[in-house]
Protein backbone atom coordinates (compact mmCIF):
# COMPACT_ATOMS: atom_id res chain seq x y z
CA UNK A 1 0.00 0.00 0.00
CA UNK A 2 1.64 3.12 -1.06
CA UNK A 3 1.93 6.67 0.68
CA UNK A 4 -0.79 8.50 -1.68
CA UNK A 5 -3.44 5.21 -0.85
CA UNK A 6 -2.52 6.74 3.09
CA UNK A 7 -3.50 9.44 2.81
CA UNK A 8 -6.70 9.14 0.36
CA UNK A 9 -9.81 10.55 2.07
CA UNK A 10 -11.32 7.09 1.18
CA UNK A 11 -8.85 5.24 3.49
CA UNK A 12 -11.46 4.33 6.16
CA UNK A 13 -13.12 1.89 8.31
CA UNK A 14 -13.72 0.15 5.46
CA UNK A 15 -10.69 -0.60 4.37
CA UNK A 16 -8.98 -0.04 7.85
CA UNK A 17 -7.45 -3.86 8.20
CA UNK A 18 -5.16 -3.05 11.41
CA UNK A 19 -3.50 -0.73 13.75
CA UNK A 20 0.39 -0.75 14.76
CA UNK A 21 0.52 0.15 18.34
CA UNK A 22 3.84 1.93 18.85
CA UNK A 23 3.68 1.39 22.39
CA UNK A 24 7.31 2.14 24.17
CA UNK A 25 9.23 1.61 20.78
CA UNK A 26 10.66 4.86 21.19
CA UNK A 27 12.80 3.06 23.62
CA UNK A 28 14.51 -0.07 21.71
CA UNK A 29 17.46 -0.79 23.84
CA UNK A 30 14.93 -0.73 26.83
CA UNK A 31 12.28 -3.64 25.01
CA UNK A 32 13.77 -6.70 26.82
CA UNK A 33 14.22 -4.74 30.41
CA UNK A 34 10.23 -3.33 30.13
CA UNK A 35 9.63 -7.10 29.12
CA UNK A 36 10.76 -8.39 32.65
CA UNK A 37 9.93 -5.61 34.34
CA UNK A 38 6.11 -6.04 33.06
CA UNK A 39 5.87 -10.08 33.11
CA UNK A 40 7.02 -9.69 37.33
CA UNK A 41 4.29 -7.05 37.63
CA UNK A 42 1.62 -8.99 35.92
CA UNK A 43 2.61 -12.13 38.22
CA UNK A 44 2.75 -9.91 41.18
CA UNK A 45 -1.23 -9.11 40.63
CA UNK A 46 -2.27 -12.55 39.97
CA UNK A 47 -0.94 -14.12 42.40
CA UNK A 48 -1.58 -11.09 45.25
CA UNK A 49 -5.03 -10.86 43.80
CA UNK A 50 -5.48 -14.71 43.78
CA UNK A 51 -4.40 -15.12 47.14
CA UNK A 52 -6.84 -12.59 48.17
CA UNK A 53 -9.34 -14.48 47.09
CA UNK A 54 -8.46 -17.62 48.31
CA UNK A 55 -8.07 -16.20 51.81
CA UNK A 56 -11.61 -14.27 51.76
CA UNK A 57 -13.09 -17.58 50.35
CA UNK A 58 -11.36 -20.23 53.28
CA UNK A 59 -11.38 -18.21 55.93
CA UNK A 60 -14.68 -18.07 58.17
CA UNK A 61 -13.50 -14.90 59.91
CA UNK A 62 -14.00 -13.42 56.20
CA UNK A 63 -17.34 -14.30 55.47
CA UNK A 64 -18.35 -10.88 56.30
CA UNK A 65 -19.81 -8.09 52.76
CA UNK A 66 -16.37 -5.91 53.18
CA UNK A 67 -14.57 -8.93 52.18
CA UNK A 68 -17.19 -10.45 49.54
CA UNK A 69 -16.78 -7.18 47.75
CA UNK A 70 -12.83 -7.25 47.91
CA UNK A 71 -13.20 -10.94 46.74
CA UNK A 72 -14.85 -9.30 43.77
CA UNK A 73 -12.43 -6.29 43.54
CA UNK A 74 -9.40 -8.56 43.55
CA UNK A 75 -11.13 -10.72 40.14
CA UNK A 76 -11.84 -7.81 38.95
CA UNK A 77 -8.47 -6.78 39.05
CA UNK A 78 -6.60 -9.53 37.36
CA UNK A 79 -9.29 -9.35 34.83
CA UNK A 80 -8.76 -5.87 33.90
CA UNK A 81 -4.97 -5.60 34.07
CA UNK A 82 -5.81 -9.09 31.47
CA UNK A 83 -7.15 -6.77 29.09
CA UNK A 84 -3.83 -4.79 27.76
CA UNK A 85 -0.75 -5.99 29.87
CA UNK A 86 -0.87 -10.17 28.05
CA UNK A 87 -0.77 -7.72 24.54
CA UNK A 88 1.95 -5.63 26.09
CA UNK A 89 4.35 -8.56 26.91
CA UNK A 90 3.59 -9.89 23.38
CA UNK A 91 4.42 -6.71 21.42
CA UNK A 92 7.29 -6.17 23.50
CA UNK A 93 8.33 -10.10 23.24
CA UNK A 94 7.33 -10.52 19.15
CA UNK A 95 8.61 -6.60 18.19
CA UNK A 96 5.36 -6.92 15.54
CA UNK A 97 2.75 -4.41 16.91
CA UNK A 98 0.55 -5.52 14.29
CA UNK A 99 -3.72 -5.31 16.10
CA UNK A 100 -6.41 -5.86 14.20
CA UNK A 101 -9.44 -3.63 13.66
CA UNK A 102 -11.64 -6.24 15.13
CA UNK A 103 -8.81 -6.92 18.28
CA UNK A 104 -8.56 -2.89 18.51
CA UNK A 105 -12.16 -2.80 19.18
CA UNK A 106 -12.72 -5.53 21.36
CA UNK A 107 -9.54 -4.67 23.78
CA UNK A 108 -10.96 -1.15 24.25
CA UNK A 109 -14.66 -2.66 25.16
CA UNK A 110 -13.31 -4.99 27.91
CA UNK A 111 -11.22 -2.55 29.04
CA UNK A 112 -14.02 0.20 29.27
CA UNK A 113 -16.64 -2.30 30.57
CA UNK A 114 -13.70 -3.72 33.56
CA UNK A 115 -13.15 0.01 34.18
CA UNK A 116 -16.38 0.86 34.72
CA UNK A 117 -17.29 -2.35 36.76
CA UNK A 118 -14.62 -1.08 39.03
CA UNK A 119 -15.96 2.38 39.68
CA UNK A 120 -19.27 0.72 40.38
CA UNK A 121 -17.28 -2.33 42.65
CA UNK A 122 -15.46 1.01 44.56
CA UNK A 123 -18.82 2.65 45.10
CA UNK A 124 -20.52 -0.38 46.51
CA UNK A 125 -17.18 -0.90 48.82
CA UNK A 126 -17.92 2.65 49.97
CA UNK A 127 -21.14 2.36 50.66
CA UNK A 128 -20.96 -0.85 53.00
CA UNK A 129 -17.97 1.27 54.82
CA UNK A 130 -20.80 3.81 55.45
CA UNK A 131 -23.42 1.18 56.39
CA UNK A 132 -20.81 -0.38 58.99
CA UNK A 133 -19.71 3.03 60.99
CA UNK A 134 -22.66 5.12 60.38
CA UNK A 135 -25.52 2.21 60.89
CA UNK A 136 -23.63 -0.57 62.66
CA UNK A 137 -26.84 -1.83 64.55
CA UNK A 138 -28.39 -2.16 60.92
CA UNK A 139 -25.53 -3.28 59.45
CA UNK A 140 -26.40 -7.10 59.54
CA UNK A 141 -29.72 -6.35 58.16
CA UNK A 142 -28.93 -4.31 55.33
CA UNK A 143 -25.99 -5.86 53.99
CA UNK A 144 -27.25 -9.07 53.89
CA UNK A 145 -26.74 -11.98 51.18
CA UNK A 146 -28.98 -11.13 49.00
CA UNK A 147 -27.92 -7.23 48.85
CA UNK A 148 -24.59 -8.02 48.38
CA UNK A 149 -25.32 -10.43 45.43
CA UNK A 150 -27.44 -7.59 43.68
CA UNK A 151 -25.17 -4.80 44.34
CA UNK A 152 -22.17 -7.05 43.02
CA UNK A 153 -24.16 -8.05 40.05
CA UNK A 154 -25.23 -4.74 39.22
CA UNK A 155 -21.82 -3.60 39.13
CA UNK A 156 -20.57 -6.24 36.66
CA UNK A 157 -23.53 -5.98 34.77
CA UNK A 158 -24.19 -2.17 34.64
CA UNK A 159 -21.08 -0.84 31.77
CA UNK A 160 -21.88 -3.88 29.50
CA UNK A 161 -25.17 -2.17 27.35
CA UNK A 162 -23.55 1.09 27.39
CA UNK A 163 -20.11 0.26 26.34
CA UNK A 164 -21.53 -1.96 23.40
CA UNK A 165 -22.75 0.92 21.92
CA UNK A 166 -20.42 3.46 22.86
CA UNK A 167 -17.55 1.36 21.62
CA UNK A 168 -19.52 0.37 18.13
CA UNK A 169 -19.98 4.16 17.57
CA UNK A 170 -16.05 4.99 17.53
CA UNK A 171 -15.01 2.12 15.37
CA UNK A 172 -17.93 3.32 12.67
CA UNK A 173 -15.88 6.63 12.66
CA UNK A 174 -13.81 6.92 9.43
CA UNK A 175 -9.59 6.79 10.10
CA UNK A 176 -7.75 8.21 7.83
CA UNK A 177 -3.84 8.52 7.22
CA UNK A 178 -1.53 7.01 9.82
CA UNK A 179 -2.65 3.91 11.53
CA UNK A 180 0.02 4.32 14.22
CA UNK A 181 -1.58 4.30 17.82
CA UNK A 182 1.14 6.04 19.63
CA UNK A 183 -0.24 3.71 23.05
CA UNK A 184 0.44 0.48 24.37
CA UNK A 185 -3.11 -0.26 23.89
CA UNK A 186 -6.43 0.71 22.32
CA UNK A 187 -7.55 3.41 24.56
CA UNK A 188 -10.06 5.96 23.74
CA UNK A 189 -8.04 9.25 23.03
CA UNK A 190 -5.02 7.78 20.74
CA UNK A 191 -7.84 6.21 18.57
CA UNK A 192 -9.64 9.22 18.37
CA UNK A 193 -6.65 10.69 17.28
CA UNK A 194 -6.74 8.98 13.95
CA UNK A 195 -9.99 9.55 13.53
CA UNK A 196 -11.26 11.81 10.64
CA UNK A 197 -13.71 14.56 10.27
CA UNK A 198 -16.03 15.64 13.27
CA UNK A 199 -15.49 13.75 16.49
CA UNK A 200 -17.24 16.54 18.48
CA UNK A 201 -20.39 14.86 19.32
CA UNK A 202 -18.11 11.33 20.37
CA UNK A 203 -16.06 13.81 22.65
CA UNK A 204 -19.17 15.13 24.27
CA UNK A 205 -20.64 11.48 24.89
CA UNK A 206 -16.79 10.71 26.40
CA UNK A 207 -17.84 13.22 28.94
CA UNK A 208 -21.17 12.32 29.35
CA UNK A 209 -20.22 8.34 30.21
CA UNK A 210 -17.12 9.80 32.09
CA UNK A 211 -19.88 11.60 34.32
CA UNK A 212 -21.87 8.81 34.52
CA UNK A 213 -19.55 6.13 35.29
CA UNK A 214 -16.59 8.19 37.03
CA UNK A 215 -17.89 11.31 38.37
CA UNK A 216 -20.91 10.72 39.96
CA UNK A 217 -19.59 7.18 41.47
CA UNK A 218 -16.80 9.24 43.23
CA UNK A 219 -18.92 12.37 44.39
CA UNK A 220 -20.79 9.66 46.52
CA UNK A 221 -17.71 8.03 47.12
CA UNK A 222 -16.50 11.38 49.19
CA UNK A 223 -19.96 12.03 50.03
CA UNK A 224 -20.09 8.56 52.42
CA UNK A 225 -16.67 8.93 53.50
CA UNK A 226 -17.41 12.47 54.99
CA UNK A 227 -20.08 11.33 56.78
CA UNK A 228 -17.98 8.03 57.85
CA UNK A 229 -15.36 10.68 59.11
CA UNK A 230 -17.61 12.76 60.82
CA UNK A 231 -19.03 9.32 62.60
CA UNK A 232 -16.19 8.36 63.39
CA UNK A 233 -14.90 11.56 65.04
CA UNK A 234 -17.47 11.12 67.44
CA UNK A 235 -16.51 8.11 68.49
CA UNK A 236 -15.72 8.16 72.72
CA UNK A 237 -12.30 6.21 72.77
CA UNK A 238 -9.37 6.78 70.53
CA UNK A 239 -9.00 3.13 70.13
CA UNK A 240 -12.51 2.80 68.59
CA UNK A 241 -11.33 6.01 65.69
CA UNK A 242 -7.73 4.22 65.06
CA UNK A 243 -9.95 0.99 64.40
CA UNK A 244 -12.51 2.59 62.63
CA UNK A 245 -9.82 4.67 60.40
CA UNK A 246 -8.01 1.25 59.25
CA UNK A 247 -10.84 -0.41 58.14
CA UNK A 248 -11.64 2.52 55.69
CA UNK A 249 -7.67 3.85 54.92
CA UNK A 250 -7.16 1.03 52.26
CA UNK A 251 -10.21 1.56 50.57
CA UNK A 252 -9.43 5.41 50.92
CA UNK A 253 -5.83 4.49 48.95
CA UNK A 254 -7.52 2.58 45.78
CA UNK A 255 -9.77 5.43 45.69
CA UNK A 256 -7.37 7.71 44.95
CA UNK A 257 -5.01 5.75 43.60
CA UNK A 258 -7.18 4.80 40.74
CA UNK A 259 -10.39 7.65 40.33
CA UNK A 260 -7.32 10.27 40.38
CA UNK A 261 -5.59 8.93 37.08
CA UNK A 262 -8.64 8.00 35.41
CA UNK A 263 -10.34 11.51 35.73
CA UNK A 264 -7.28 13.38 34.34
CA UNK A 265 -7.05 11.33 31.53
CA UNK A 266 -10.96 11.35 30.41
CA UNK A 267 -12.23 14.67 31.68
CA UNK A 268 -9.27 17.21 30.90
CA UNK A 269 -9.59 18.77 27.27
CA UNK A 270 -8.43 17.04 24.06
CA UNK A 271 -6.03 19.98 23.31
CA UNK A 272 -3.91 19.23 26.61
CA UNK A 273 -3.48 15.35 25.29
CA UNK A 274 -0.14 14.56 24.87
CA UNK A 275 0.84 10.70 24.14
CA UNK A 276 4.12 11.04 26.31
CA UNK A 277 1.14 11.67 29.31
CA UNK A 278 -0.90 9.70 28.28
CA UNK A 279 0.98 6.69 28.15
CA UNK A 280 2.12 7.60 31.78
CA UNK A 281 -1.19 7.85 33.46
CA UNK A 282 -2.61 4.54 31.45
CA UNK A 283 0.17 2.55 33.00
CA UNK A 284 -0.50 4.14 36.35
CA UNK A 285 -4.14 3.35 36.14
CA UNK A 286 -4.12 0.45 34.50
CA UNK A 287 -0.59 -1.83 35.86
CA UNK A 288 0.54 0.07 38.80
CA UNK A 289 -2.35 0.81 40.88
CA UNK A 290 -3.62 -2.87 40.25
CA UNK A 291 0.01 -4.08 41.61
CA UNK A 292 -0.38 -2.05 44.45
CA UNK A 293 -4.01 -3.47 45.47
CA UNK A 294 -3.27 -6.20 46.90
CA UNK A 295 -0.50 -5.04 48.89
CA UNK A 296 -2.74 -2.03 50.30
CA UNK A 297 -5.25 -4.22 51.07
CA UNK A 298 -3.07 -7.08 52.88
CA UNK A 299 -0.29 -4.99 55.06
CA UNK A 300 -2.59 -2.85 56.01
CA UNK A 301 -5.74 -4.78 57.27
CA UNK A 302 -4.87 -6.92 60.11
CA UNK A 303 -7.86 -9.36 59.68
CA UNK A 304 -6.34 -10.07 56.43
CA UNK A 305 -2.93 -10.42 57.49
CA UNK A 306 -4.22 -12.91 60.51
CA UNK A 307 -6.22 -15.14 57.92
CA UNK A 308 -3.21 -15.37 55.42
CA UNK A 309 -0.25 -16.05 58.37
CA UNK A 310 -2.90 -18.61 60.32
CA UNK A 311 -3.80 -20.13 56.88
CA UNK A 312 -0.28 -20.04 55.71
CA UNK A 313 0.67 -22.77 58.70
CA UNK A 314 -1.72 -24.80 57.68
CA UNK A 315 -1.31 -25.04 54.35
CA UNK A 316 2.19 -25.81 54.93
CA UNK A 317 1.65 -27.78 57.74
CA UNK A 318 -0.18 -30.47 55.28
Amino acid sequence: MDGSTLQSPQWNHSTLVEFILLGFSDVPNLQEFLFGVFFMIYLIILIGNSLIIIITRADPSLQTPMYFFLGNFSFLEMCYVSVTLPRLLTDLYRQDRTISFTACATQMYFFLVFGATECFILTAMAYDRYVAICNPLLYPLIMNNILCIQLAAGCWISGVPVHIGFTYWIFSLPFCGSNQLNHFFCDIPPVLTLACGDTFMIEMLIYVIALLVVTIPFMLILGSYVKIISSILKLPSATGRAKAFSTCSSHLIVVALFFGSGIITYLRPKSSHSAGVDKFLSLFYTIVTPMFNPMIYCLRNKDVMIALKKNCRRWFML
